[in-house]
């Protein structure tokens, strides 16, 4: 193989809208709508703990610590690099995100970071097997807002 497999125009549209869809659902603290992009049996790693297994297990121990403590959640679209298998099988995007975190007294504080996703292609359509979300370097970890759940998700 020469180079990486960059996405065509089409499937690099296809995933910038979901990375908007999902951000919607980040800032509306809803898991249940979320949930639905991501594959029962998701691998993830996260703040909370190192490797995950399963969508109810992130949005109980990742989603649920973070979302609604946060707030202006957002992915960098001009940043973001879609590569995708040359078989349509699988996709990986790689782009930076922001939020606003806040601190005990309540002030904000801009909370940046990156995500890699993995995607497979499944009967359902597009889904993520696998993401690491991480704060970049010199971020605080904890944030303290405390923003309704809109959707807890079968787990919740």
């Amino acid at each position: 193989m020469t180079g990486l497999p960059h996405a065509d125009d089409a499937t690099r549209a296809l995933f910038h809208r979901w990375l908007e869809v999902f951000a919607g659902y980040v800032r509306d603290v809803d898991f249940d709508s979320a949930r639905l992009l991501w594959h029962p049996d998701v691998v993830t790693f996260g703040t909370h703990r190192d490797v995950i297994e399963g969508v109810d297990v992130t949005i109980a121990t990742q989603w649920t610590n973070v979302w609604p403590r946060t707030a202006d959640f957002r992915f960098d679209l001009a940043a973001a690099r879609v590569l995708a298998s040359p078989d349509g099988a699988m996709a990986v995007v790689v782009a930076p995100w922001a939020s606003t975190g806040f601190h005990e007294d309540g002030t904000a504080f801009d909370r940046p970071g990156r995500a890699t996703l993995v995607f497979g292609q499944t009967p359902e359509g597009w889904r993520v097997v696998h993401s690491h979300m991480s704060l970049n370097r010199g971020v605080p970890q904890t944030s303290h807002a405390a923003r309704p759940i809109k959707g807890r998700g079968s787990a919740g």
